[in-house]
């Protein structure tokens, strides 16, 4: 009778990871319909190079001042706080 348990437990084991592998192969299928037709009827505008702005790496673009300079002041404040 444990032998049959057994073989039972097994049988559904196998029947649970086949019925979850279908759907997932199921729903890559479905994802990847739903990309065509979303580009088919949305696509994406390309951008041109000539609108971008090329800076050597490294360079700090005016927005990132800004940002530098609040961070350099948090941390300056944080530090003298804790003495």
């Amino acid at each position: 009778m444990e032998l049959n348990l057994v073989t039972e437990g097994l049988k559904f084991m196998v029947l649970g990871m086949v019925t979850v592998f279908l759907f997932l192969i199921l729903m890559v299928v479905i994802l990847h319909l739903q990309a065509k037709l979303i580009n088919k009827f949305f696509p994406q505008k390309a951008t041109s190079a000539s609108r971008r702005t090329a800076s050597p790496p490294g360079t700090p673009k005016k927005d990132d001042k800004a940002i530098i300079a609040a961070i350099t002041a948090a941390i300056t404040t944080f530090k003298n706080s804790k003495n």
